[in-house]
């Protein structure tokens, strides 16, 4: 659970410490750090209520611009990579060996090995603020979180507004373990007069005991596959288990499908294309693929991932975080906080992604607007996720995926600068 600081005497820095009064009841801490500026702010909601100098990776060992999140926690680690050196009160971001951590030389200028290295008390006080999970954002220039307020983010619905799930195609990443349907007799009691009672309000929910994570992202050969795969059962060819590889039953089944439709395909000489996509879905009933997906995590696990559609798709969506400050249920509404992080993109990366046009005002005017704008997310899917969302829940908007960094043990890890 992340911590919540009270400061009565305003700031902290790394020269100028009080004993703060911690207070572990809320979720909404995040960690920026400026390579620019060689510093670190920890916030709250808006507000700052740490700071200090860093020194981030030197050149050769440049630290990674981007959004991660704090993986794991030591007070003495050695590193594995540079000699066994010492990392007191270390704060894994990456398991290829990015950290937060105590160290005797920070000049303020770059000069580790890729590690965000902070002053000894500040990184001890720092390690007592924080947990497992707290958003850690380094950028090439200073950032600050942002209020915002936009119809395509999420938010905790009362007991009155909430529906009831139906049978809506979302893609579990785990079992989820429902079991069949219960069906329930109840009396017919229309003819019977009944007592005027008052209504019973509904109680209000229990809030979700984790936060979770999301990425909404553009699809990859990896869930293309997974629906070929999934649509291919369900049409009777044996394309086996949906995990987005292309195994021998999967290509079978694909050569089978195709083989049933000469003359759609006799044009098409790649195994997986958007031709298969289409024709696939077609015949499934499903109408026209999805372009985009959201991927969502809770407790460092992957929980569910389902389609959306992503419009003027030859338009890049940039690089987006916004974290879950607090929630009202009741009311309905819910207070998100953004971020935007220039967008990188190489040509070969936009060629890929068949992005077009990057947009040269990705990181000026309301970029974060018209990136939500674009995205379309079925009314299902975002029940469920409403149902599920707790202050200090994240969403990442991301051109790039999924990321070599995310995997095993880690929230949706995304690099906008290596």
């Amino acid at each position: 659970m992340f911590s919540r600081l009270v400061f009565g005497l305003g700031l902290l820095s790394a020269t100028a410490l009080v004993h703060p009064a911690l207070a572990a009841d809320g979720r909404t801490l995040q960690i920026i750090v400026s390579k620019d500026k060689q510093s670190l702010a920890v916030y709250d909601g808006t507000e700052v209520v740490a700071t200090s100098k860093v020194s981030t990776g030197k050149d050769g060992h440049t630290t990674p611009s981007g959004i991660f999140s704090v993986l794991e926690k030591q007070k003495y680690h050695e590193s594995n990579l540079y000699s066994n050196a010492p990392m007191p009160f270390m704060q894994r971001l990456t398991w290829s060996g990015i950290a937060l951590h105590e160290s005797n030389s920070v000049p303020r200028y770059p000069a580790s090995h890729g590690c965000v290295r902070m002053p000894g008390t500040f990184a001890k006080m720092l390690y007592g603020m924080t947990d497992r999970g707290v958003p850690v954002i380094i950028s090439d220039g200073e950032l600050a979180p942002q209020p915002i307020d936009h119809p395509t983010l999420f938010h905790r619905q009362g007991p009155a507004a909430m529906p009831l799930l139906s049978d809506v195609e979302l893609r579990p990443s785990m079992p989820d373990g429902l079991g069949e349907p219960v069906q329930v007799a109840m009396n017919d009691t229309a003819a019977m007069p009944m007592p005027a009672v008052p209504p019973i309000a509904a109680p209000e929910p229990e809030p979700p005991s984790e936060p979770i994570s999301m990425l909404v992202t553009r699809r990859t050969l990896r869930e293309t596959v997974i629906d070929i795969q999934t649509l291919l059962n369900q049409l009777g060819f044996s394309a086996g288990n949906p995990d987005g590889l292309l195994g021998p039953s999967t290509v079978q089944a694909i050569k089978a499908f195709k083989t049933l439709r000469p003359t759609e395909f006799a044009a098409d000489r790649n195994l997986v294309s958007d031709t298969l996509l289409r024709e696939v879905y077609a015949a499934a009933g499903k109408g026209e693929p999805p372009n985009g997906v959201i991927m969502v995590r809770q407790a460092f696990k992957p929980l569910f991932e389902a389609p959306v559609t992503i419009a003027d798709p030859g338009l890049a969506l940039g690089t987006h975080f916004f974290t879950l400050h607090a929630v009202d249920a009741k009311a309905g509404t819910a207070e998100w906080l953004s971020i935007t992080l220039a967008n990188n993109l190489s040509r070969e990366t936009m060629k890929r992604l068949g992005i077009t046009n990057q947009e040269s005002s990705i990181i000026t005017g309301k970029p974060i607007a018209r990136s939500l704008s674009r995205i379309s997310i079925p009314d299902e899917t975002r029940r469920r996720i409403n149902a599920l969302i707790a202050p200090g829940s994240t969403l990442t908007i991301s051109d790039t995926g999924l990321g070599r960094e995310t995997g095993e043990g880690t929230d949706f890890i995304t690099i906008t600068r290596g």
